[in-house]
């Protein structure tokens, strides 16, 4: 998949295809059925599947200061679309003058003269341009005077509950990974570079791997089942763990940290990409009255966590959603 962020950069041989536009934080189920009908679509006129989406995430730009909300960083995003067999991604950056774009000089000048598009899939509720004044109608009617076609995909969801980021983040922040994964049509991540830490844990017999946190939703504090993915060149080595994502109240810190415990390795993580996925949730974070009393609640957790994660019955892993594409 290629990646551009000026549509000067895109060749003619990817002009004239299928875009799906949007923010896509969290790329779940239904931000893939968009895509997936874009690709579906694409594949079908002989031309290029794309996808449009913002960096920085809207939110961010106008609202700097609020707590960190994103379920999916850049790095995150991009895998999780080239999976699902996009030809290319246009990353456009959102900034003062962006944001300041008419929707009839968005469409006219960036998707009409600059990709060339000639058909836009995108959710039925999808906003654009200055003031979100533009929306499927007015993006319908633009696409009558400038001559492509608009495809808006119907609300989903499962039950009464709709797929939304929104509604993913309240779930994480509830302690609900399980529920969350169900609307992603995957288990729900946090990944980053291994630094070194205290080394308490393996002075405890339970040695961990620490990914400072930066930029990412703040899940529910507390003690996870999880499957933690290393990076080896072009391949994801995954193994079965356990996982505190919180202050480490034990020795008084307050800063926050996921600190992974993987099981059946002793290989040396430092420096290395590690991907750690939520699985489940097993009990709050907690401060003990000593390294002894911590050192057997691990192990316990540790124990609880291979229990399940062993389980035949449990879904390790989640495949994508792209029944839309096909």
């Amino acid at each position: 998949m290629h990646i551009f962020r000026t549509w000067s950069e895109v060749p003619a041989a990817l002009k004239g295809g299928v875009i799906a536009l949007g923010n896509f934080d969290g790329l779940h189920l239904g931000h893939q059925a968009v895509i997936g009908r874009a690709l579906g679509l694409a594949r079908t006129k002989g031309v290029a599947a794309a996808v449009m989406t913002f960096e920085p995430h809207p939110r961010m730009f106008f609202k700097p200061d609020q707590e960190p909300f994103r379920l999916s960083p850049f790095r995150m995003k991009v895998r999780v679309i080239e999976a699902l067999g996009l030809d290319y991604l246009y990353v456009q950056t959102f900034d003062k003058e962006f944001s300041q774009r008419s929707p009839e000089n968005f469409v006219s000048e960036i998707l009409v003269g600059g990709l060339g598009i000639s058909h836009i899939v995108v959710g039925y509720d999808y906003v654009f341009g200055h003031q979100r004044k533009g929306n499927v109608e007015i993006l319908r009617a633009l696409a009558a005077k400038y001559g492509f076609e608009v495809t808006a995909i119907e609300k989903l969801g499962a039950g009464e509950e709709r797929f939304s980021s929104t509604n993913i983040r309240t779930l994480l922040r509830e302690g609900k990974p399980r529920d969350a994964a169900r609307m992603l049509g995957r288990y729900w991540e946090i990944e980053g570079r291994v630094v070194p830490g205290d080394k308490r844990g393996r002075q405890l017999g339970f040695p961990t791997a620490n990914l400072p946190y930066r930029d990412y939703l703040h899940p529910r504090k507390g003690v996870y089942a999880i499957r933690a993915g290393v990076d080896h060149g072009s391949e994801t080595i995954w193994r079965d763990g356990v996982a505190n994502f919180g202050n480490r109240p034990t020795f008084d810190k307050t800063d926050v940290l996921l600190e992974a415990h993987l099981f059946d390795t002793d290989e040396d993580l430092y420096g290395k990409h590690l991907r750690v996925a939520l699985i489940d949730y097993l009990r709050e974070e907690k401060k003990f009255d000593g390294l002894e009393a911590l050192k057997a609640q691990i192990a316990n957790d540790s124990e609880t966590a291979r229990r399940l994660l062993t389980a035949e019955n449990f879904p390790k892993t989640l495949a994508p959603f792209v029944a839309f594409a096909r």
